[in-house]
């Protein structure tokens, strides 16, 4: 008789949250493929270049965390492919981004330099490969 006394309670509260959640987790993931790629503009030119210079010269961290060893040759190339783009764009750019060019462009040299001089310390930077 204890056993069919006892009454079972649903807290309906709990399940219709759950749904709700789900509902915006379903509605956020059919949102992501245009909300989370960032528009195409120089700007990005710029930065997926600069990414890759600076993943060559070791200053990002791998998936893991892990430290990237910096592999000179790998930044060299992509350096010289900013200094392309700039050669290829001379008077097409807008002042904004002529500037960003010039100041992405500077910046990843100037680290090169750093990288390579620590390479070779003794021979005074004559062991870096010469830039375009």
């Amino acid at each position: 008789m204890a056993e069919q006394e006892r009454k079972i309670i649903v807290d309906d509260d709990w399940k219709a949250q759950a749904r709700r959640e789900k509902e915006q987790l379903s509605a956020g993931e059919q949102g992501q493929g245009h909300e989370q790629t960032p528009a195409a503009s120089f700007a990005e030119l710029l930065n997926l270049i600069a990414v890759q210079a600076l993943a060559g010269l070791g200053a990002l961290a791998g998936p893991g965390g892990e430290r990237i060893p910096p592999n000179l040759e790998i930044a060299k190339h992509f350096i010289d492919m900013l200094q392309v783009l700039d050669e290829k764009t001379k008077n097409n750019l807008t002042p904004p981004e002529r500037q960003l060019l010039d100041q992405v462009l500077y910046e990843m040299r100037m680290r090169y330099v750093q990288m390579a001089s620590a390479a070779h310390p003794g021979l005074g930077g004559a062991a870096a490969p010469q830039m375009l």
